[in-house]
């Protein structure tokens, strides 16, 4: 019992010595028993539980165990080289880390004796397991020790254990991993581990792991947080997707401390995820910081907010914060206490990132006026800066309206502040600016207001021709499809068609045969791709359409439509399903250019009927010329007269009254109806309906009622039709086309009903009063 092993000795009262474990333990069991209390050696009872240390004895261990120590750790020094066994360097390692975990002292031995530098050259060593167990080995050295902590940092040592992390096996990871959380418990090495390439993107993916162990998670976890210590390592951190260290600092830190990660924050590049976990944990913060911080103060937060506010989820969460007052604060202040114009220019695009979130800005007062960013007063105010101030806040600014007039619900109220400012000449200014990003942004916004203004466009156009002449050229860039070119063509294609200075003005700058030369190639796929190829295709279309508009009494313009053959590229594009504007306006063009073709057909002279004709008036019956259009009785082409027989597009018309859109069946129909017109031969225009078999569908449009406007070119056409009695007799039978007439003819306007009326006569459902009258008359 009295055999000492740990150095850790007491004597009893009678002076025997014993290790203190052993005469604990002997003593509480004599108390617990009952038994006296005597010595295990002497017997003899001892008068009191109290033990005197032997510190000599205990000297003589210690310096026995330190002798004993230091002779092992000299062997194993010998293991630790790259020509011992993996058995020997592994039993030396072995060695080390129990010492290492017993005592804090043996812990300085082994720093004071040089071995830290050897073990950690064993982390390159080609054992995995002389590895592992070397990083298991640093750690136990590491363990509420700086001085070993620091040694064990030193050189690339860091950059090796971050290696395991990347590229080690699972063990590997662990105990490299649970190695640098210890090391992280050092403030000073905080910074060192960070500054290793990689190190923290690492640790942030570990952290975040789905795959790796629990273990590795936690440990990367809280190595993080321990590095969060140095803001370098915060800024790393942020830039890697590990927003919250960052954030904590801008809510909690120091007003220096939160300027410098306000600025930071500017300087990132953020998925949009982020961007909204930092406008729902910061937003107010930063919107606070604009309203109430000195001038360093806000610029770090209108760099910041100008980050997050580019993605529409997260700049809908800064207007709840109330962002748009101190915005529109900060670009209208003028003198001693307005922004440096750097500022307001960031101010102007933040403002531009939120209004393209399309928030109902109407219904968001900025002051206690309950001004909106709609007001009046303070469109005035944006035109204003835009009139007065560099390329870039007017960009940005052009691009806030172009945000409002996008929208239906605030349209409108820009159009009227535009209108009471006189501010449309000014704008139209910008379509020949240098900055192509001022340019385009300015046609986009002429663009939103021309179905509102076309009027005033045109009027301020015809000021200066060299505007609309720019807009021809943006439209004739060849490189792709672009915005800008949609828009410009959208609007062109809005002025007002009936405008012949305009479109001779278009004729003049060659912008015709260009624009048609680009529907073509758009049409036979040699112009791709692209989402503004369509709208592009829409305008371009539009615009060659004018030239029907202004046909009357206008013959040069007649012969350009016939230099353009629009009949032929008009039929082209009726086959372009889905484009529904694209067909509405190439069937309204072959209306108007159809309306045409009786004045402009060559109509032959009548023969002579000879004496035969004269005394034989049954041989004078009526016929047809080989070579004569049936409707417009002459010679007839698709390019010179515009005639829809002769282009072939009567089948592609009637085609189109099978279309869901009852504007396409519309503007349909209503070309179609040009070969019932007054001045071309009616009945064989029927026929030339029947044989496209277009009656039925136009019966159809009748029956199915789906608009005033339809019912009234459908009830125009059936009257028509219905002249011919043989048609007449066969329809009279249909209930539904008998039922549609008394419809329009009981609700319909004042012309509708009396067309119906004279419909229904044909098919026997009204009495012909008219011809009874006439035979009463004669008797």
């Amino acid at each position: 019992m009295a055999e000492v092993q740990d150095g850790h000795c007491d004597s009893t009262s009678h002076g025997v010595t014993f290790e203190r474990e052993a005469i604990m333990k002997w003593l509480n069991e004599c108390l617990s028993s009952g038994k006296r209390l005597v010595c295990p050696v002497s017997k003899k009872e001892l008068s009191s539980t109290d033990l005197n240390p032997s510190i000599a004895l205990r000297n003589t261990i210690d310096e026995w165990m330190n002798r004993n120590e230091a002779a092992k750790l000299d062997v194993a020094r010998k293991s630790l080289t790259s020509d011992s066994t993996e058995c020997d360097i592994l039993q030396a390692l072995q060695y080390i880390d129990e010492i290492c975990q017993r005592s804090r002292s043996s812990r300085q031995v082994v720093r004071r004796d040089g071995l830290i530098s050897m073990i950690a050259e064993l982390l390159k060593n080609s054992s995995t397991k002389v590895r592992q167990k070397a990083l298991e080995t640093l750690r136990s050295i590491a363990k509420d020790d700086d001085d070993n902590k620091v040694e064990i940092a030193a050189g690339d040592n860091i950059r090796t254990m971050v290696k395991f992390l990347n590229h080690g096996q699972t063990q590997e990871k662990e105990k490299a991993v649970s190695l640098l959380y210890e090391l992280s418990e050092n403030k000073s090495l905080s910074e060192r581990i960070g500054s290793v390439p990689g190190a923290i993107l690492i640790l942030v993916g570990l952290s975040s792991s789905k795959v790796e162990n629990l273990l590795i998670v936690d440990r990367a976890e809280k190595t993080l947080e321990n590095l969060e210590s140095c803001e370098k390592n915060v800024r790393q951190m942020a830039e890697n997707g590990r927003l919250q260290p960052l954030l904590r600092l801008l809510l909690e830190g120091s007003p220096d401390m939160q300027l410098s990660m306000a600025a930071y924050l500017g300087e990132l590049v953020l998925s949009n995820d982020v961007k909204v976990l930092v406008a729902q944990t910061a937003g107010s913060t930063l919107v606070n910081i604009l309203k109430k911080g000195n001038r360093e103060a806000r610029e770090a937060a209108l760099k910041a907010l100008n980050q997050i506010s580019s993605y529409d989820a997260s700049a809908k969460i800064l207007i709840e914060a109330g962002i748009l007052p101190p915005l529109i604060t900060d670009l209208f202040t003028v003198g001693s206490n307005q922004l440096p114009m750097r500022l307001k220019e960031v101010s102007a695009n933040i403002l531009a990132n939120v209004v393209a979130s399309g928030v109902r800005f109407e219904s968001i007062p900025l002051d206690h006026n309950r001004q909106t960013l709609v007001s009046e007063d303070i469109v005035h105010n944006l035109l204003h800066l835009i009139s007065n101030t560099g390329p870039a806040i007017e960009c940005k600014l052009l691009q806030v309206l172009v945000g409002l007039t996008d929208s239906s619900t605030s349209v409108q109220n820009i159009v009227d502040a535009i209108k009471s400012s006189g501010a449309i000449v000014s704008l139209i200014q910008f379509v020949e600016a240098p900055q192509r990003e001022v340019r385009m942004n300015s046609i986009k916004l002429l663009n939103n207001i021309s179905p509102y203004m076309g009027q005033e466009l045109a009027d301020a156009f015809r000021g200066n021709y060299s505007q609309l002449s720019s807009l021809v050229r943006v439209i004739a860039d060849n490189n792709g499809v672009s915005e800008e070119q949609a828009a410009a063509a959208g609007l062109v294609a809005d002025l007002p068609m009936r405008d012949s200075v305009l479109t001779r003005r278009l004729l003049e700058d060659g912008a015709f045969a260009m624009i048609i030369s680009k529907v073509m190639r758009i049409r036979q796929g040699e112009i791709r791709g692209g989402r503004f190829v369509n709208p592009f295709l829409e305008g371009l279309v539009r615009i060659v359409s004018r030239i029907t508009f202004v046909l009357d009494d206008n013959p040069d313009i007649i012969d350009v439509a016939r230099e353009c053959n629009l009949t032929a590229l008009f039929t082209d594009l009726l086959q372009m399903n889905g484009l529904d504007t694209v067909q509405i306006f190439s069937a309204t063009a072959l209306e108007k250019l159809s309306h045409q073709s009786k004045h402009l057909t060559k109509v032959l002279p009548a023969p002579n009927p000879g004496l035969c004709f004269s005394i034989f008036p049954c041989l004078s019956q009526k016929t047809v010329a080989t070579g004569i259009c049936r409707v417009h009785c002459g010679i007839c082409s698709a390019r010179e007269s515009f005639c829809l027989l002769e282009g072939k597009a009567v089948e592609k018309l009637v085609a189109c009254l099978d279309n869901n859109n009852e504007k396409v069946v519309e503007a349909a129909l209503a070309a179609l109806s040009t070969l019932l017109d007054d001045g071309v031969d009616i009945d064989q225009g029927v026929m030339v309906l029947c044989d496209a078999e277009g009656i039925n569908p136009i019966l159809e449009v009748l029956c199915e009622n789906r608009n005033e406007a339809l019912r009234q070119r459908a009830v125009w056409a059936v009257e028509r039709i219905l002249r011919m009695d043989e048609i007449a007799y066969e329809i009279s039978g249909n209930q539904n086309v008998g039922t549609a007439l008394v419809e329009a003819f009981r609700h319909g306007d004042y012309r509708t009903r009396q067309v119906a009326e004279r419909a229904l006569k044909h098919v026997d459902k009204l009495p012909n009063f008219s011809g009874i009258f006439s035979k009463m008359g004669a008797q």
